[in-house]
């Protein structure tokens, strides 16, 4: 089967063939994780980072950055988070042994996905100083709950209700309250690196455990809201014939 071809975008030349495109994204994404460390998420960091990993003037020229990351600065901190959260999600499928509990699954795909941005810490935190600006506040957002969601995706979660979007709220909570504490945290060695983080995040699972109970009893004594929120879930999932 042939490559799949990009339509071309003004200022390029001919089409760009999908694998090639994939593979120039890496290539500057590493780059620039690296020069953002000195730098910071710029635009004029971006450019180093595409000519670092090979770009040349003339593809420059053409607009073969603009192909990659036509929302620059966003869409490489997008690619970044989306990279990482799938390779969460395939280690937590191979896991072995695998977590049994509940919490203690949403506690290792939450703990692996800190760990995965661990040798890119300060461009990590570079990042979150950038998201946390105003002009890229939608895109934090996105994220979060991106992140979220593919923890509940890895775990096998369909749900299409209300528990589709309070599953996801509140560990966007959890997520980016762990994220802080990791990324102020100390650097240590050993196996008291981060220690203090996944104490910290012990209890915010423990916290939603608890919450997961009263809102359970809650539940019991509100009327049914399944149509409602049935069609909600269905502008997330689709059907579940889809």
């Amino acid at each position: 089967m042939a490559a799949k071809k990009e339509t071309a975008r003004p200022g390029t030349h001919g089409d760009f063939a999908e694998d090639d495109l994939e593979a120039l994204r890496h290539a500057i994404l590493e780059e620039m994780r690296m020069e953002a460390v000195f730098d910071g998420w710029t635009l004029q960091a971006l450019k180093r980072a595409a000519f670092a990993a090979g770009m040349t003037q003339e593809e420059w020229s053409r607009g073969d950055l603009y192909r990659a990351f036509p929302d620059g600065i966003a869409d490489v901190l997008t690619f970044w988070s989306e990279q990482t959260d799938l390779a969460m999600a395939e280690e937590y499928a191979s896991a072995d042994p695998a977590p049994q509990r509940i919490r203690d699954k949403v506690t290792w795909l939450v703990r692996r996905r800190l760990e995965l941005l661990d040798e890119h810490r300060e461009a990590a935190r570079r990042a979150a100083a950038t998201l946390a600006l105003p002009p890229y506040a939608n895109v934090a957002r996105r994220l979060t709950w991106a992140t979220s969601d593919a923890v509940w995706r890895a775990l096998g979660d369909t749900s299409t209700d209300y528990n589709y979007y309070t599953k996801r709220t509140i560990l966007s909570g959890v997520w980016l309250s762990t994220l802080s504490k990791w990324l102020a945290e100390e650097e240590l060695e050993g196996e008291n690196a981060y220690a203090s983080t996944w104490a910290f995040l012990d209890d915010r699972i423990e916290n939603v455990m608890q919450f997961e109970k009263v809102k359970s009893k809650l539940l019991k004594a509100l009327p049914d809201t399944s149509n409602l929120f049935g069609f909600l879930g269905k502008t997330r999932y689709g059907s579940a014939r889809d």
